[in-house]
Formats: structure tokens, C-alpha cells, sequence
């Protein structure tokens, strides 16, 4: 039975999080070889037993963008939002973004709440299956950066904290 895109996505976390340079499975007739360039680039490739060719998807490293704003709003005072000092909580994964877990439900959290590091902060559907996206860091949150049903890359900053 091929792989499924959600455990693909799995293995691929797994790897980035670890201090394996490059992985190999062959699972009935589906080949995966997950190698981390130098420059922190991952490469998939995927070959099922009915492909000629493999699939080969280079996949961005984590986004190290600085996001600032450039005009305040009136009723806000003039405060830009320093990221050198500030902690991202990513999207592991390509999804939409949910901050609550129902329409009608308040959001897991808001700018200005404290989180610990089991906090569940949002949800990244993916394939019709809802993963909790926990903050990993004790700290306040500072700002919000997407937008809820907004789609999501893997990697993206969702969150930008202040830890303790």
C-alpha cells in the first residue's frame, strides 16, 4: 500500500527535528530518501512501483523573513514588534489555519495570553484531519500572524512569542 501524504509529512518532521542528515525507506513499493543539504534544504523523493520516474520536491527551509509593520493604526501606539528576541511557532505542515476549534468557539488564544509549552495555540487541518498545533515555549504571545481559514505553508511563522 503506498505511503500516504500525512505520514510523508511525518517522516519529514521527524527528520528536520533530528540530527539525521539522510533517511531511506522502501515500504511496499513506495521508495522515500529524505537527505538535509548543508544549507538546510530537504529533499523528498518519492517512487511508487507505478511511476517510471521519481517525484522530486525540493521543500524551502524555515522562513527567517523579519516581519515588521510599517504604519501603525491610529489607535495604536507607534510599538514595532522587534522578532530577533521572539520565539516562532511554525505550521509543521501545509493546512488551513483554524484559531478556535469550532466557528462559533472562542480562539485557543489572543494576543497578550501567556501559553505554556502544552498549550494548544491552533489547529492545521491537513487532509481532512485536525492537528493541534502546541506553543513548545513557555512565554506571551506577541502577535498573531495569519489570518483564521487562511492556507498555510509548511514552516510559515503562526505565532510570534516572548518567552519567559
Amino acid at each position: 500500500m503506498p505511503m500516504k501524504m500525512h505520514e510523508i509529512r511525518e517522516l519529514i518532521r521527524l527528520v528536520d527535528e533530528s540530527d539525521i542528515e539522510q533517511f531511506e525507506l522502501d515500504n511496499d513499493g513506495t521508495k522515500v530518501m529524505l537527505k538535509k543539504a548543508s544549507n538546510g534544504i530537504k529533499y523528498v523523493t518519492t517512487e511508487s512501483s507505478a511511476e517510471v520516474q521519481p517525484e522530486v520536491k525540493q521543500l524551502e527551509p524555515t522562513p527567517t523573513a523579519v516581519v515588521k509593520e510599517t504604519t501603525p493604526s491610529p489607535a495604536e501606539p507607534d510599538t514595532e514588534v522587534d522578532e530577533t528576541d521572539l520565539h516562532k511557532i511554525v505550521s509543521p505542515m501545509v493546512g488551513t489555519f483554524y484559531k478556535a476549534p469550532a466557528p462559533d468557539a472562542d480562539p485557543y488564544v489572543n494576543e497578550g495570553d501567556q501559553v505554556e509549552e502544552k498549550t494548544v495555540v491552533c489547529i492545521v487541518e491537513a487532509m481532512k484531519l485536525m492537528n493541534e498545533i502546541e506553543a513548545e515555549v513557555r512565554g506571551k504571545i506577541v502577535k498573531v500572524l495569519v489570518e483564521n481559514g487562511q492556507l498555510v505553508e509548511y514552516g510559515q511563522p503562526l505565532f510570534l512569542v516572548k518567552t519567559d
